[in-house]
């Protein structure tokens, strides 16, 4: 953090005693029905599922009304997640509404939000088995919407040196073979992702965002629900994210996505979300 000699006016201490004001209150908001999902994931049955590679990404997708998972399935591994609109790339997961309008991290009952001008709850998270964890003595809490995914620039920016197996590049080949084009044609739809187990937070001194071992076993998983989606899930090459960041040495073990198809009947309750009905005219 960088350091201030300006001096504080008489009135410093008046200014920091403001009382805070949410931004963005969630009452503001219609709640999700969970009972609807609730019933709906007492019929799903499992249809598909594939394996993550460890430092290495792959493509899914997920139709309207499925649920899908991310499982943790041979030790402690972090992922990061892009989500788009399968029929749509410009809309995709929006971390920085998602977490002005929820909180650094998420859990059941949170939205994902999509891009602007959609701005729609594209995802919905219906089942976490860390939902116990909250936030630990040092402030941290699990599935941050908070770090943007680890890539290359920033490593040749810190450490001035080439890595390709960063999250960044990870997800751009994975992209990229799933639309048969070259990482680099289509890194630029890579976006900043859900941290999908990843322990994080602020430290109280500095307020810099910190990392520490996941808490997630094998068995663990972080459930997912709603519309037609093209997912990209990156198996970190931090491993557990508890000592390193891109890098070989980690200990680093797969994740499993898991699709599930429900009872359709199940759902004929719940609101499919629209795109946000502002008419985009700007004052224009």
């Amino acid at each position: 953090m960088s350091s201030n000699t300006q001096p504080s006016p008489a009135d410093a201490a008046q200014r920091r005693a403001v009382k805070p004001t949410i931004t963005y209150p969630a009452s503001a908001m219609p709640k999700p029905d969970m009972s609807v999902l609730e019933t709906a994931r007492r019929s799903m049955v499992k249809t598909h599922e594939l394996i993550v590679p460890p430092r290495d990404a792959r493509t899914f997708r997920v139709a309207r009304g499925q649920f899908f998972r991310i499982v943790s399935v041979e030790g402690p591994q972090v992922g990061d997640l892009n989500l788009w609109n399968a029929d749509d790339l410009s809309e995709r997961f929006f971390s920085g509404k998602t977490r002005a309008l929820h909180a650094t991290h998420v859990g059941v009952g949170d939205r994902l939000w999509s891009s602007m001008p959609h701005l729609r709850p594209m995802a919905t998270i219906s089942h976490d088995t860390l939902g116990w964890y909250g936030f630990d003595a040092d402030g941290a809490g699990v599935h941050d919407v908070i770090g943007t995914r680890c890539d290359p620039y920033t490593n040749v920016l810190l450490n001035g040196t080439a890595y390709d197996f960063c999250c960044h590049s990870n997800l751009s080949r994975a992209l990229g073979a799933e639309l048969k084009m070259a990482p680099r044609a289509v890194e630029h739809h890579v976006h900043d992702v859900l941290n999908v187990f990843m322990c994080t937070g602020f430290t109280a001194d500095t307020h810099q965002y910190f990392m520490k071992a996941s808490p997630v076993r094998p068995g663990d998983f972080l459930e997912i629900f709603e519309v037609d989606l093209l997912g990209a899930l990156s198996a970190c090459p931090g491993g557990d994210c508890g000592a390193s960041h891109s890098s070989d040495a980690a200990a680093c073990h797969p994740l499993k996505v898991e699709i599930f198809e429900p009872e359709r009947t199940t759902l004929e309750a719940w609101p499919w979300p629209s795109p946000s009905g502002y008419h985009r005219r700007h004052g224009a």
